[in-house]
């Protein structure tokens, strides 16, 4: 039974493989873009993240009215009114927020890779090499960031962000193409 679902599932799929494929190279083409002008890039998602912040600073004072009665209305206007100046902050300031996010991003990779390196070091768990590499390389683009900082503050989100576009649009291409090639039994195509 969870087979012949699965199987109509990839017919419909199937289907419209020509998206995903359209979808995927596009992302590509949006991710190479991003490489090129990461600058653009890095100031155009800091503004979006800014506008997603001033937009959940008023979902949170909408959802404090609602919750005046349960007692937490004060935390919710707190962070209602810190999302919406914080989220301004960063829209009316984009280079500043730029900087402000490569420091966030710089600190938690700093900090994750040590605690990523230590605990496999200490833990030996099977395989427990890869999560010091893992470790090691993640400390490494925290320490880089660091170093670069302020100018890596104008480059690592547009450069992040283009190369999460570029591999998200390859596995769309790939998941399109084999989507593409599936040969599903007769039966399972007349049944959808």
């Amino acid at each position: 039974m969870t087979t012949t679902i699965l199987l109509f599932d990839l017919e419909g799929l199937r289907q419209r493989w020509g998206w995903l494929l359209f979808l995927g190279i596009v992302m590509v083409i949006l991710g190479t873009v991003a490489f090129f002008i990461m600058p653009a890039a890095t100031i155009g998602t800091v503004l979006v993240l800014g506008w997603l912040l001033v937009i959940s600073g008023v979902v949170e004072l909408i959802q404090a009215f609602r919750e005046r009665k349960s007692g937490n209305l004060f935390l919710h206007l707190i962070g209602g009114v810190l999302g919406i100046l914080v989220g301004l902050l960063v829209v009316t300031h984009p280079i500043a927020g730029a900087l402000a996010w490569t420091l966030l991003f710089a600190s938690f990779l700093t900090v994750i890779g040590i605690f990523r390196t230590v605990a496999a070091i200490r833990l030996k768990f099977p395989h427990w090499k890869w999560a010091v590499f893992d470790g090691v390389i993640t400390l490494g683009l925290g320490i880089l960031l660091w170093a670069e900082w302020p100018w890596s503050g104008l480059w690592f989100i547009g450069l992040a962000v283009g190369v999460s576009l570029v591999l998200r649009g390859w596995s769309y291409i790939m998941l399109a193409l084999a989507v593409h090639s599936l040969h599903l039994p007769t039966a399972m195509r007349q049944a959808a």
